[in-house]
C-alpha cells in the first residue's frame, strides 16, 4: 500500500466512524477458508459488515476522530476486523452463534455502542442479550397496549354477566 492509498483507506475508517454509533472489533485469524466464507455469509445474511483492518490505519482513524478511542489502542495487535451493524446486538449474535459451532473465534476484542466501550471477550454474553431499539420499541408497546386490553376484556365479559342477570331476572318477573 503506497501512502496515499493509506490515507484513502484512513478517510473511509474515519467516515465509518463517524456515521456509526456502533463497532466492534473481533480476531478472526487462524480460521480455515471454509469457516471464513461461512462467517462471511451469515453476516452478509443478517446485514452485518464484516472488514478485515491494519491496525496502524485503524488506530490512525480512531486519532483522527473527536471521540475518544485510545481506550482501544492497546486491543489493536494481531489480527483485527471492524463489524458494524444497524442493530447494536448483532455482531455480538453472530459471534456467538459462530462459536456455538464448534469454533474458536472469531474473539471479542472490544466494542463500542452509542459511546460506551466494552473490551474483552468476557463481555459477549451481555452485548448478545442487549434488545435492540425496534425490540425494546416493541416491549414498551405491549406494555402499554396490555392493561388497555385488560380493561377492555373487563367490559365485555363483565357486561356478558350484567345482561345475562337483568334477563334472568325479567324471565323470572314474567
Amino acid at each position: 500500500m503506497n501512502k496515499k492509498e493509506k490515507n484513502e483507506m484512513i478517510a473511509v475508517l474515519d467516515g465509518m466512524l463517524k456515521d456509526n454509533t456502533n463497532f466492534y472489533l473481533a480476531d478472526i485469524s487462524g480460521l480455515t477458508a471454509d469457516q471464513n466464507s461461512a462467517l462471511r455469509r451469515l453476516c452478509f445474511k443478517r446485514n452485518v459488515s464484516l472488514q478485515v483492518v491494519k491496525n496502524t490505519l485503524l488506530k490512525k482513524a480512531f486519532e483522527k476522530n473527536d471521540t475518544d478511542f485510545s481506550e482501544l489502542y492497546g486491543v489493536l495487535v494481531g489480527n483485527t476486523s471492524i463489524m458494524q451493524a444497524d442493530n447494536a446486538n448483532t455482531p455480538a449474535k453472530i459471534i456467538k452463534e459462530f462459536r456455538a459451532k464448534k469454533n474458536e473465534k472469531p474473539i471479542l476484542k472490544a466494542a463500542f455502542l452509542e459511546e460506551s466501550l466494552y473490551i474483552g471477550d468476557d463481555n459477549l454474553s451481555a452485548l448478545a442479550d442487549l434488545k435492540s431499539k425496534d425490540e425494546l420499541i416493541g416491549d414498551i408497546i405491549t406494555l402499554l397496549q396490555s392493561p388497555a386490553k385488560n380493561v377492555i376484556s373487563s367490559l365485555q365479559s363483565g357486561g356478558n354477566k350484567l345482561s345475562g342477570i337483568i334477563k334472568s331476572l325479567s324471565e323470572k318477573e314474567n
